[in-house]
């Protein structure tokens, strides 16, 4: 509903705009006195200046907030451009702004505009767990493949003891569910995922048990990872934090807290391309929940 009225709302903005332009095309004088011009220039510039600053910020930080700021300093660069070859045409200086336009403004606005595309295409797949998914978790060779990767196919194999086929498999199975993609240079790399949990009630039937069977099996198993976590605290050294608290909140403030958690892990999960020195992997868990009046046993 909401997506049809705002493209209702953009094309009838675009309808109207066309004969409102053909009025002031011939109703406009070509020169026009106007007062506060050196305010409304610097003006402008200082608006730019802060949306540069604050986008290098949040950028640097890969926070989603970047996506619009950077979209508005790269229309705001071509409306600089449009304006100083427009309005300085007639100027000793046109040429000069039309350099500025030609081999600065413009070329950094599609730079910026290509950045934001790449931090809106950051966000990690969102979707719903599926049969599928459940099939693929109930056969260990996913779990072998997807551990090993990046990688190439010989390498994947060499170190699972699965056949090349097997592993060929399992790969073009993991593509055509958009969990794994090759590299440009050949190699076999991971897609992080936001999937949520399946709700039983959206199953009948056979595939409702073995949804529900799926989730009981899930939190028996993060019961014996934190388990396991916990009888071995004191050989992780660096590699292990936790933290626990308790807080009052509403339903929308939590919903913000959940979101604000998961730009964060997205932020971390694209961190990096590439393996690096030193690095491992780590098991993140987030849960929250409202605690039982007394504390199980």
């Amino acid at each position: 509903m909401i997506r049809r009225i705002l493209l209702t709302v953009l094309a009838g903005a675009a309808v109207l705009l066309v004969p409102w332009t053909v009025y002031l095309a011939h109703t406009l004088p070509d020169r026009y006195d106007t007062g506060q011009w050196r305010a409304a220039w610097v003006g402008f510039d200082v608006a730019l200046l802060l949306c540069f600053a604050v986008g290098a910020w949040l950028g640097m930080r890969r926070r989603r907030a970047a996506v619009p700021l950077l979209s508005a300093t790269a229309a705001m660069l071509c409306c600089d451009a449009w304006f100083d070859v427009m309005l300085g045409w007639t100027s000793s200086e046109r040429w000069t702004s039309v350099a500025l336009a030609v081999f600065v403004e413009i070329p950094v606005a599609v730079v910026l505009a290509f950045a934001a595309r790449r931090l809106l295409g950051d966000a990690l797949p969102k979707r719903s767990v599926n049969l599928r998914d459940i099939a693929l978790r109930e056969d260990p060779r996913y779990h072998l493949v997807t551990r090993e990767l990046p990688a190439a196919e010989e390498d994947v194999a060499r170190r699972t003891g699965l056949t090349r086929v097997e592993v060929a498999e399992c790969l073009k199975t993991l593509q055509d569910n958009g969990f794994v993609r090759r590299h440009r240079k050949g190699n076999w790399i991971s897609i992080p995922h936001d999937l949520r949990e399946p709700k039983p009630d959206d199953y009948d039937g056979a595939d409702r048990e073995r949804v529900t069977a799926f989730l009981d099996a899930k939190y028996a198993n993060e019961v014996a990872l934190l388990s396991w976590a916990a009888e071995h605290r004191d050989e992780f050294g660096p590699w292990a934090t936790a933290q626990r608290t308790s807080t009052r909140l509403t339903e929308a403030e939590f919903r913000e807290l959940d979101a604000e958690y998961r730009e964060l892990i997205t932020r971390y999960c694209h961190r990096r391309r590439r393996p690096a020195e030193g690095e491992k992997e780590l098991s993140v868990r987030f849960y929250a929940f409202p605690p039982p009046e007394a504390v199980p046993a």
